[in-house]
């Protein structure tokens, strides 16, 4: 479930809510909390693998020419 949405401003960059709910992940994995790892080295390990995509996705149609027709991707 996406934490983003609540109470957050609508004046954010594009995919900032995608980002900001992959940051919580990271910080909150096991990961982190007991093997005490950096977020990029659990993100390497193939922690949040999902919302990693869901950011890289919206990103890519952030420079794609159709997104203007369909939107971006994420939220």
């Amino acid at each position: 479930m996406p934490k983003y949405y609540e109470e957050k401003e609508d004046d954010q960059e594009a995919c900032a809510g995608v980002k900001e709910d992959l940051k919580t992940c990271l910080l909150e994995t096991a990961c982190v909390l007991k093997e005490g790892k950096t977020p990029k080295q659990c993100l390497k390990e193939g922690h949040c693998k999902a919302l990693q995509v869901t950011f890289f996705e919206c990103k890519r149609s952030m420079l794609d020419t159709r997104s203007r027709f369909r939107g971006r991707k994420g939220y």
